[in-house]
């Protein structure tokens, strides 16, 4: 069976909370640049934040992005852990995830889009159709 999609559900915790928070990491093929983290709510509700994959990629090894989202490893407190910091208007996120899991998450990844041949996989002129038509 083939798939286009990877998606891996696991629990995070969030703000150095001890609740820990479930989440899902997605990847899609027709999206070959882009990782979807969602966090679900008390209300069963999930907030999804898109952004590179390139982020989660070079988070594992050193501190990654500069906008809403910033991925970096938290050696300072565990090397086995990995810092997601999420920003918006709305406030601030801080999650912790485990390094392992978001490695397992990426090579799956790999497999449907390997890195450095996302842009043979990407269809432009699909965006631009979708741009257009909003």
């Amino acid at each position: 069976m083939h798939t286009d999609a990877v998606h891996q559900t696991q629990f995070v915790l969030l703000n150095e909370s001890t609740t820990p928070v479930l989440s899902r990491l997605s990847y899609h093929a027709a999206e070959p640049f882009a990782v979807t983290v969602a966090f679900r709510t008390e209300r069963g509700r999930w907030i999804e934040w898109t952004f590179a994959r390139d982020l989660l990629v070079t988070g594992l090894n050193e501190p990654s992005g500069l906008g809403d989202v910033r991925v970096r490893p938290d050696l300072s407190e565990d090397e086995a852990m990995l810092t997601l910091e999420i920003e918006s208007p709305d406030g601030y996120a801080s999650f912790e995830l485990e390094r392992e899991d978001v490695q397992t998450f990426l090579d799956s990844s790999y497999e449907l889009v390997p890195l450095g041949v996302e842009s043979e996989s990407f269809d432009v002129d699909a965006l631009i159709e979708e741009i257009s038509n909003v």
